[in-house]
């Protein structure tokens, strides 16, 4: 399988793929927490757009846990 390069949360990471949705990257990352915003390459993609939304070898995400509560 290709290694896939991305910078993730500003840590260069190594995926086994050679592409892979929003939603496969949150669930292979484990990030479980229900109020996220994903960039990608500096662009917001909406929650309903993560499974057709695809991550490529070079690209920038980050992911964002918004918190509630006062």
């Amino acid at each position: 399988m290709i290694n896939m390069k991305i910078t993730l949360n500003k840590r260069l990471t190594e995926i086994d793929a050679e592409t892979l949705s929003i939603a496969e990257l949150l669930g292979q990352q484990k990030f479980s927490f229900k109020m996220l915003i994903v960039k990608l390459n500096g662009v917001i993609v909406k929650k309903e757009s993560h499974s057709e939304t695809f991550v490529r070898d070079g690209d920038h995400v980050d992911v964002i846990h918004l918190m509630s509560g006062g």
